[in-house]
C-alpha cells in the first residue's frame, strides 16, 4: 500500500512536468537573442524527421515544434532563445492563430529540402551572403557549378542558389576597372577552360546551357533563390538566346548590333522591355537596375516589407516573415529594380515607394517557384570587391538576412496548398 502512495506521488508529480515539456515555443520577434540560428534549429528539427508549426505573424513568425531533450540541448548550444511550453499552451496560441478574425496561420514544415548553392569552385575577392548566413545558421547544402549543372545533377535537389553571378559571359562587366588584375584574368581563363572542356566556343554559349537548364530546374517544381547580378543577367540571357550581346573583349568577336531588337521577353521570369547597356566599360547590364540613376542618401535607405493575408497570401506571407518590417537598404552590382520592367503578375514583396524601386519579388515558373532580392549583404551597405566577409556573429538578429532564409525554409512547406 505504502509503495502504490508513492508511486501514485511520483505521478502526481511527473505529470505537470511532462505537460509542462510537451512543445518548444522559438519566438522570432524582439525576444530571440538570434533569429539567424533559429532557422538552422527549424532546419536541423526537419533534418531529424519531425515537423515544424510555422507560426506566421505571431511573434515575428515564431516556430513551435513538439519537445525533445535532444531538441532543447540544440537551442542552448547554439544560443537560441526557447520557451517550453505546456499543451495548454501550444492549444492556446493555435487556437490564436488559427482564428479567422486574426492576420495570422499555421504552416507545417515537413521535411528538410536539399540544398545547392551554384557557386564557382575558384576564389574570386567577393563573398555571398546566402552561403555565409547557411554556414552561420549551420543549414547545410551543396555546391554545383557549370559542369553539375549542365550533367543535370539540379535534379537531386529542391532548391537552388545562383551566387553572385553575371549568366551573359561578360565576367560582370569588371573588363573596365579589373582587367589588368590576376584574379579577374585568372577567372577569365577557368570559365573559357570550362566552357571549352563542355563542349562551347564562348563562355556565354555555356551560361545560356546554364540557365536553361536552371530554368527547366524550376519548371519542374524546384525553388530557385537568387541575389544582386545573378537575378537581372540570369533574365537577360535568357532574353538574348537567339542573338550575341558580348563584345570582342568578353568572347572574341563584336556584339550583334541588332541585339537589342533580337531580345525576347518571353523567355524571363521577372523583367521585360528592358534596354541593354551595350558599353562593356559600363557596369550595368540594362536598366532593369536603377543603380546608376538612383539618388538617395544612405540615411534615407530603407524598404518596407508588403503585409499580406496569412490566410490567403500564404506564400508572399512566408517569404516576408521578420520582426521588422522596414529593411535597411544595401547597394550591390544590381540594387533594385525597376518596377516598371517587371512582368504582370510578379508579386513585389519589398519596396521603396519614393524611390519606384522594386527591392524583393517573387514569381511563379512551371511547377516552381522563385525569389529575387536586389544587392549584395544585407549588413554591408556598399560592399566592395576586396572587402572582408561580413562577420553574422555581430549581427545575429539581421531583419535582411532573415528574408534570405525564409527562402531557405519555404520548400519544407511545398504540400501546402494556396488557397484562391
Amino acid at each position: 500500500m505504502l509503495i502504490k502512495k508513492h508511486l501514485f506521488a511520483f505521478a502526481f508529480y511527473l505529470l505537470p512536468l511532462m505537460a509542462r515539456a510537451s512543445s518548444i515555443l522559438i519566438p522570432m520577434d524582439d525576444q530571440q537573442k538570434d533569429h539567424l540560428k533559429s532557422y538552422g534549429i527549424a532546419f536541423w528539427t526537419l533534418k531529424n524527421g519531425e515537423t515544424v508549426d510555422w507560426l506566421l505573424n505571431y511573434r515575428g513568425g515564431s516556430f513551435m515544434m513538439k519537445y525533445a531533450k535532444a531538441l532543447e540541448d540544440e537551442c542552448k548550444i547554439r544560443g537560441v532563445s526557447y520557451e517550453v511550453i505546456a499543451d495548454a499552451k501550444a492549444n492556446e496560441i493555435a487556437t490564436e492563430v488559427s482564428d479567422p478574425s486574426v492576420n495570422m496561420d499555421i504552416v507545417k514544415l515537413e521535411k528538410a529540402p536539399k540544398m545547392a548553392v551554384y557557386s564557382p569552385k575558384n576564389k574570386l575577392p567577393w563573398d555571398d551572403a546566402v552561403t555565409l548566413v547557411l554556414k552561420y545558421a549551420e543549414i547545410p547544402y551543396d555546391v554545383v557549378y557549370d559542369e553539375e549543372v549542365i550533367r543535370g545533377d539540379l535534379a537531386k535537389y529542391d532548391w537552388l542558389h545562383m551566387h553572385h553571378e553575371d549568366f551573359t559571359g561578360q565576367f560582370s562587366k569588371f573588363y573596365g576597372v579589373y582587367k589588368y588584375t590576376q584574379w579577374y584574368n585568372d577567372d577569365v581563363k577557368a570559365q573559357n577552360a570550362m566552357a571549352t572542356k563542355l563542349g562551347f566556343k564562348k563562355v556565354s554559349q555555356m551560361k545560356l546551357a546554364v540557365v536553361q537548364h536552371i530554368r527547366d530546374f524550376c519548371a519542374g517544381g524546384g525553388f530557385l533563390f537568387a541575389m544582386c547580378s545573378a537575378t537581372d543577367t540570369f533574365d537577360i540571357a535568357l532574353s538574348a538566346a537567339n542573338t550575341d550581346i558580348c563584345e570582342a573583349m568578353f568572347d572574341g568577336d563584336p556584339a550583334d548590333p541588332n541585339a537589342q531588337q533580337k531580345l525576347d521577353f518571353t523567355q524571363t521570369f521577372a523583367f521585360q522591355n528592358f534596354t541593354l547597356d551595350e558599353n562593356p566599360m559600363s557596369h550595368q547590364f540594362a536598366n532593369v537596375d536603377v543603380t546608376p540613376t538612383r539618388q538617395v542618401d544612405r540615411t534615407r535607405d530603407f524598404f518596407t516589407l508588403f503585409d499580406f493575408s496569412a490566410k490567403w497570401d500564404v506564400v508572399p506571407s512566408m517569404l516576408t516573415q521578420d520582426h521588422d518590417k522596414v529593411i535597411k537598404g544595401f547597394m550591390g552590382l544590381t540594387t533594385a529594380y525597376n518596377k516598371s520592367k517587371l512582368k504582370p503578375g510578379i508579386t513585389i514583396m519589398g519596396e521603396m515607394k519614393t524611390g519606384n524601386e522594386a527591392r524583393y519579388i517573387h514569381g511563379e515558373y512551371g511547377k516552381g517557384q522563385w525569389t529575387f532580392y536586389g544587392g549584395h549583404d544585407p549588413e554591408d551597405y556598399q560592399h566592395a570587391v576586396g572587402d572582408p566577409p561580413t562577420d553574422l556573429k555581430l549581427h545575429p538578429n539581421s531583419a535582411g538576412y532573415r528574408l534570405i532564409l525564409n527562402n531557405v525554409l519555404f520548400p519544407a512547406a511545398k504540400k501546402k496548398k494556396q488557397k484562391t
